[in-house]
């Protein structure tokens, strides 16, 4: 009898090792995907950073007086790569975002820089970016909420206090775009 409760304790003891292991490595694992999933983010804004300048230098032949847009734009790039974290990252994108919506809506003033080849092409190549982007901060986000689930719910949140795993914070749009445009016609 003795030999049974033994070999029963055994199994016991490791399927609780095998899970705590399991757990762990699935934390670490999404943990892995978070970064991961931050840093297509980062190369989906360095894109975007490498093309500004390009497109900037084709505005300004075409817009020399429109100064303050085009510094606006460049302190708005300035900051994103600049920005340590997600919360800067996120501030510094939706500053830039803004900026260059600024900035092609300059561009409707110049039917020739319109029509400027060099301009539609980087412009397009900007749209194609900021889907990127976007699609990127939607794994992200996706990413976060997976990885903090398995921080929140037991009992892998044990698991997660036991060895340091903290919540990740979410790529956010700032107040003022969740807002519903007004339409007037």
């Amino acid at each position: 009898m003795s030999i049974i409760l033994i070999i029963v304790i055994v199994v016991i003891i490791i399927f609780l090792v095998g899970t705590v292991i399991h757990m762990y490595n699935n934390l670490v694992g999404l943990r892995n995907r978070v970064k991961n999933s931050y840093a297509q983010i980062d190369v989906q804004l360095k894109r975007r950073n490498d093309l500004i300048p390009n497109l900037l230098e084709t505005v300004k032949g075409y817009a020399s007086h429109e100064k303050g847009v085009l510094e606006e734009v460049t302190q708005a790039r300035a900051s994103v790569m600049n920005a340590s974290n997600v919360q800067e990252a996120s501030a510094a994108d939706n500053q830039l975002t803004g900026a260059l919506k600024s900035l092609f809506a300059v561009a409707e003033n110049y039917p020739d820089l319109k029509a400027n080849s060099n301009f539609q092409q980087l412009q397009t190549e900007l749209s194609d970016t900021e889907d990127k982007i976007s699609y990127a901060r939607q794994f992200y986000n996706d990413v976060v909420l997976k990885y903090n689930n398995a921080c929140q719910q037991f009992p892998s949140n044990i698991i997660a206090g036991i060895f340091g795993f903290n919540e990740e914070t979410f790529f956010e749009a700032p107040a003022e775009e969740r807002a519903v445009p007004k339409v007037e016609f």
